[in-house]
């Protein structure tokens, strides 16, 4: 597992379990968003701005089936291109277009 595997994974299970995110000594707050008022957090990691966002469980996707069955699923995007760039299911990191 990379070092950058291993925030995502930190930030992703603070996420889910914790009222704070902490990262290189910093508190960051966790943020209610949307109808389903689901977790997200900001973060920086290399430079770039991402996005922590708890997974909607009523999406029709694959991810909202796992989050439907009680997976903590966590999906990062990248706030400058607004792409979804890794996804965590239970602290198990998935990067977006690596083999």
């Amino acid at each position: 597992m990379t070092t950058e595997q291993k925030v995502l994974q930190s930030v992703a299970m603070q996420l889910m379990n914790e009222d704070t995110v902490k990262l290189d000594d910093r508190k960051l707050k966790i943020k209610r968003v949307g109808s389903g008022r689901l977790r997200m957090v900001e973060f920086k990691l290399n430079g770039r701005e991402f996005e922590a966002i708890e997974q909607n469980r009523n999406k029709p996707s694959r991810w909202g089936q796992l989050a439907r069955d009680k997976h903590q699923v966590v999906q990062f995007r990248d706030v400058l291109t607004h792409k979804y760039v890794a996804v965590s299911v239970d602290g198990e990191i998935t990067e977006y277009g690596r083999g």
